[in-house]
C-alpha cells in the first residue's frame, strides 16, 4: 500500500483521511496547529457534498450536528421577495441540503478519523516548511516549534496539501500563486442565538450589491440553549473597505454595519435586532487566488482550498473539496501508478472547479440581486415579474446548479438552454 501524507487537518485534509481509508490506505496527517478547536462560524453543504458524507458513514452524526435547509429565498433590501427555490429533498434531490457549524463539522470529521485510522494519524504542531522529491517518493520537513516531539522530517510516496487558503505547498509548487486576489469587499461574518424564522431551515439572501451590500442568514445549531432557540449565522458583504489580513478569525465588533439594514422590512425577522444582538462577529477580506493551471507535480498533489480557493458565494467550497477527497481517494486505488493516479485526479476535478472560483468572483447565483437592482433603479417595485421575469430568474440558478455538480432534479441532461444569456459566461 502507498504511504500518503496529508498537509493540513481541516475539514477537507480529514474527509480525505476518511475517504482514503475507505480504500484501504492509511495515509498520515500533519497539522500546523497545536490544538484543533471547533472555529468558525456557519457553512451551507449542499446535497452532492451530503452524499460524500453520506458515503462517509457520517450521516447520522452530521445530522445531530446541523439543521436541514427547506428553502431559499432572495430578497431586495427593502424585503421585497425576488425568487425562492425549495432546497435538498424538498426540491426533489435523493439527499438533503443542511447547514452547520464549521467547527462542529470539523471536530465531527476529526473524531472520525481518530476512530477510524487511530489516535496517531495526526500530528499536530507540524508546521510543513518545505518539501523535495525524487523518483521514487517526497521528503517533507516540518517547522515542530510547536511540537517538539514531532518528527522533522517524514518520507511518504504521495503527498497532498490541503493547508488552506495561504497554503505552503502550493506556493512552493507555484510560486506565482502565492498573490492573492481581493476583490475590495470585507465580510463581517456572526452568530446570533434567537428564535427560528419561517421554516427553521430557510436561507435568506437579502440587499443590494450597489446601494448598501449584501447579507446571507441561515440557521446551523438547532435548540442552541435548550430553550428552543437556534444559533443562526449571517454574513454582510460591504464594499469599498480596505484589504485585512487573511485570516478568517480576526474577531471584531458590529457598530459599522448595525445600522445597514434599518430599511429592510420582513415579517418574520428584525434583522437589525439580529446583527446588534450578535453573540461574536468575525472579519475576513473577500480573497481568492487565480484558478491554477495545475495542481499535480509528479507525487504531490494539491486539494481543497489549496487548489481552488474560492469566495463564498454559492456554498461551494468545503463542497467541493469533498468530492476531491473521494475522486483521489478512487484514483490512487485503481491506478498503479501514483504519478499517473494524481493525473487522472486532477484531469476530473481541475477545470470544473476552476469555473467555480470563477463564477463565484463573480457572484455567483447572488447576481439575481444586481439583476433587479439595476432594473429598479433601486426602487420598491409593484410586480417582481415585470422587471426580472421567474423564468430568467431559474434559468440562472438551473445554470449553476448544474456547473456545481447538483442538476435540478426535474432537469434532463439534454435540455436545452433557455433563451436568456448567461450571466457566468464573461466572468474573469
Amino acid at each position: 500500500m502507498l504511504d500518503i501524507v496529508i498537509i493540513g487537518a481541516g475539514p477537507a485534509g480529514l474527509a480525505a483521511a476518511l475517504r482514503l481509508h475507505q480504500q484501504g490506505f492509511r495515509p498520515r496527517l500533519f497539522e500546523a496547529v497545536a490544538e484543533i478547536k471547533p472555529l468558525g462560524v456557519g457553512v451551507d453543504i449542499k446535497p452532492y457534498a451530503v452524499k460524500e458524507i453520506t458515503e462517509m458513514g457520517l450521516y447520522d452524526a452530521f445530522v445531530d450536528i446541523s439543521v436541514e435547509a427547506k428553502e431559499s429565498i432572495f430578497y431586495t433590501g427593502y424585503g421585497q421577495q425576488i425568487f425562492g427555490e425549495q432546497c435538498g429533498k424538498h426540491m426533489g434531490y435523493e439527499y438533503d441540503q443542511r447547514f452547520v457549524h464549521r467547527g462542529h463539522l470539523q471536530m465531527m470529521l476529526y473524531k472520525a478519523v481518530q476512530e477510524r485510522l487511530g489516535a496517531d494519524a495526526i500530528t499536530l504542531g507540524c508546521r510543513c516548511s518545505h518539501f523535495e522529491q525524487d523518483d521514487s517518493g517526497v521528503t517533507v520537513h516540518f517547522d515542530t516549534r510547536l511540537n517538539p516531539n514531532a518528527p522533522q522530517s517524514v518520507r511518504a510516496d504521495v503527498v497532498i496539501g490541503v493547508d488552506g487558503i495561504r497554503s505552503v505547498v502550493r506556493r512552493k509548487l507555484l510560486p506565482e500563486s502565492a498573490r492573492s486576489h481581493f476583490s475590495g469587499l470585507t465580510l463581517y461574518r456572526g452568530v446570533t442565538v434567537m428564535p427560528p424564522f419561517k421554516t427553521g431551515g430557510s436561507i435568506l439572501h437579502i440587499g443590494d450589491p450597489i446601494r448598501q451590500g449584501t447579507l446571507i442568514v441561515y440557521p446551523i445549531q438547532n435548540n442552541v440553549d435548550d430553550q428552543g432557540n437556534q444559533l443562526v449565522n449571517w454574513v454582510i458583504e460591504q464594499n469599498e473597505k480596505p484589504q485585512s489580513e487573511e485570516d478568517w478569525n480576526q474577531e471584531t465588533g458590529v457598530k459599522e454595519i448595525e445600522h445597514v439594514f434599518d430599511d429592510c422590512q420582513l415579517d418574520f425577522i428584525d434583522v437589525s435586532a439580529m446583527i446588534r444582538n450578535a453573540r461574536e462577529c468575525y472579519l475576513f477580506p473577500l480573497i481568492d487566488h487565480d484558478p491554477l493551471p495545475q495542481w499535480s507535480f509528479g507525487r504531490i498533489t494539491l486539494l481543497g482550498d489549496a487548489a481552488h480557493a474560492m469566495y463564498p458565494r454559492g456554498g461551494n467550497s468545503v463542497c467541493q473539496a469533498f468530492v476531491d477527497a473521494r475522486v483521489i481517494a478512487e484514483k490512487l486505488a485503481t491506478i498503479a501508478d501514483p504519478v499517473a493516479a494524481l493525473q487522472a485526479y486532477e484531469l476530473e476535478r481541475r477545470e470544473k472547479v476552476n469555473w467555480l472560483v470563477l463564477a463565484s468572483r463573480g457572484e455567483g447565483p447572488e447576481v439575481v440581486r444586481r439583476i433587479v437592482e439595476e432594473r429598479s433603479g433601486g426602487k420598491p417595485f409593484d410586480d417582481i415579474e415585470n422587471i426580472f421575469p421567474h423564468e430568467e430568474a431559474l434559468s440562472i440558478f438551473s445554470e449553476y446548479h448544474a456547473k456545481a455538480g447538483m442538476r435540478i432534479p426535474t432537469e434532463k441532461e439534454t435540455d436545452q438552454p433557455t433563451k436568456y444569456k448567461s450571466v457566468f459566461a464573461t466572468q474573469k
